[in-house]
C-alpha cells in the first residue's frame, strides 16, 4: 500500500488530487490547472463575440464570474477532461445510454472519476485490484471486484456523476508491483476529520452526560464525576447528622445540668432557715457567712448521697429476689451501671424540680 500515491485534500484542490492519484504522480498543479482553466474561458469569449461585441448576451457574459474555476480552488469538468487530453485521455459518462448500450462490466475497466457537487475522486485499478483513491480518505481503500458494482450504484443513487476513463493511463511503480502480489486491507481508512474526532473524545469522560457538561462548561477545577459527587453528598450528609446528634447530646446534657442544678438550688433555699429575714434586695445566702455556707453546701451534698443510696437499696430490693441467711448480702449500688444512675439522678431532679414549682405556686 506504501507504493500507492495518495494526495490528501488541502483546501478545495480536489480536481487537482483526482487527476494526480489517477495518473500516480504530481503532474498537475494548482497553477497549470488555473491555465487551462483560462484558456476555455477565452475560447468561450471568443465564440460569444461572433454573435456582436455590442450584443447584449456579450456584455451578460463578460460579466459573469468564470464557470471553469474559482478562487477556492475549484475546476470544473472541462478543466478535467482537456487535461487527461495531454494523456490521450478521454471521459465517458458512466450512465449515458451510449455507453450503457455497450454493457461492458465495470470490473474490466481501468479507472473512474465520480463527482458529487464540487467534489471530485479516483477510482482506480492497480494490479489486479481496485482501489478508492478519494483524497478525504488517509489513505488507499481497497475494493473487492465483488463490491466495486455495488460501489458505484450506491454512489450514483447518492447522487454521484460517474465518469470512465478510457485510454493508457501512465505506467507507475504501484501498478507494475501489485501485479505481482495482492495485499489485503484490515481495517478501512478513517476520513481525515474523522480521526481527529475520535482522538479528542478519548480524552472526554466516556459518559454521555459528562461530555455535555463538559462541553458546556470546560473543567475549572469545581466539576467532579457523578461517583466522585454522590460521595462527597453522602460524606457531607453523615457529617451533618454526627453534628445533630452532637448537638442534641450537648443540650440533653445541659438540661440536665440545669435541672440538677435547680433542684439543689431549691433544696438548699428550703433547707435553710425560715426565721432569716429576707430583704426585697438581698437574698438568703447575702446574709450568711462564706464558711456557714460552705457547711450547709457539705450537709445538703450529704443529704442527697443518702437519698440516693436510699432509693438505689429499695430498687435492687424489688428488682432481686430475698437472698438466704447464708449467702452474704451485695453492696445495693455494686450492680448498677453508670446509665442507671444517671437516669435515677435525673428522676430524682425532674421530680425535686416539679416539687418546687408546687410549692411556689401553692405561695
Amino acid at each position: 500500500m506504501e507504493s500507492i500515491f495518495h494526495e490528501r485534500q488541502e483546501g478545495s484542490l480536489c480536481a487537482q488530487h483526482c487527476l494526480n492519484n489517477l495518473l500516480q504522480g504530481e503532474y498537475f498543479s494548482p497553477v497549470e490547472l488555473s491555465s487551462i482553466a483560462q484558456q476555455l474561458d477565452e475560447e468561450e469569449r471568443m465564440r460569444m463575440a461572433e454573435g456582436g461585441v455590442s450584443s447584449e448576451e456579450y456584455r451578460t457574459f463578460l460579466q459573469q464570474p468564470s464557470v471553469n474555476m474559482d478562487d477556492s480552488g475549484f475546476f470544473s469538468i472541462q478543466v478535467i477532461s482537456n487535461a487527461l487530453k495531454v494523456w490521450g485521455l478521454e471521459l465517458i459518462l458512466f450512465n449515458s445510454p451510449e455507453y450503457q448500450r455497450l454493457g461492458i462490466d465495470p470490473i474490466n475497466e481501468k479507472s473512474f472519476i465520480c463527482n458529487y457537487k464540487e467534489h471530485w475522486f479516483t477510482v482506480r485499478k492497480l494490479g489486479k485490484q481496485w482501489f478508492n483513491l478519494n483524497s478525504l480518505l488517509m489513505g488507499p481503500e481497497l475494493i473487492s471486484d465483488t463490491y466495486l458494482a455495488l460501489f458505484l450504484a450506491q454512489l450514483q443513487q447518492e447522487g454521484y456523476s460517474i465518469f470512465v476513463v478510457k485510454g493508457d493511463l501512465p505506467d507507475c511503480e504501484a501498478d507494475q508491483l501489485l501485479q505481482m502480489i495482492r495485499v489485503q486491507q484490515m481495517q478501512r481508512p478513517k476520513l481525515i476529520g474523522e480521526e481527529t474526532a475520535q482522538s479528542r473524545d478519548q480524552r472526554l469522560p466516556r459518559n454521555d452526560v459528562d461530555q455535555a457538561i463538559e462541553v458546556s462548561h470546560p473543567f475549572d477545577g469545581t466539576g467532579m464525576l457523578d461517583e466522585d459527587e454522590e460521595n462527597f453528598q453522602r460524606a457531607l450528609a453523615l457529617s451533618r447528622q454526627e453534628i445533630d446528634m452532637e448537638d442534641e447530646e450537648a443540650d440533653l446534657r445541659r438540661a440536665i445540668q440545669l435541672s440538677m442544678q435547680g433542684s439543689r438550688r431549691s433544696e438548699f433555699l428550703d433547707s435553710l432557715p425560715q426565721n432569716v429575714p429576707q430583704s426585697p434586695h438581698t437574698s438568703q445566702t447575702d446574709s450568711l457567712s462564706s464558711e456557714e455556707l460552705r457547711k450547709r453546701r457539705q450537709a445538703y451534698f450529704e443529704k442527697q448521697q443518702q437519698q440516693l443510696q436510699q432509693q438505689d437499696r429499695t430498687q435492687n430490693l424489688h428488682d432481686k429476689p430475698t437472698l438466704s441467711s447464708s449467702t452474704p448480702e451485695a453492696d445495693p449500688g455494686g450492680d448498677m451501671s453508670e446509665e442507671d444512675m444517671l437516669q435515677a439522678a435525673m428522676n430524682m431532679s425532674l421530680e425535686s424540680v416539679r416539687n418546687h414549682l408546687n410549692t411556689e405556686e401553692e405561695k
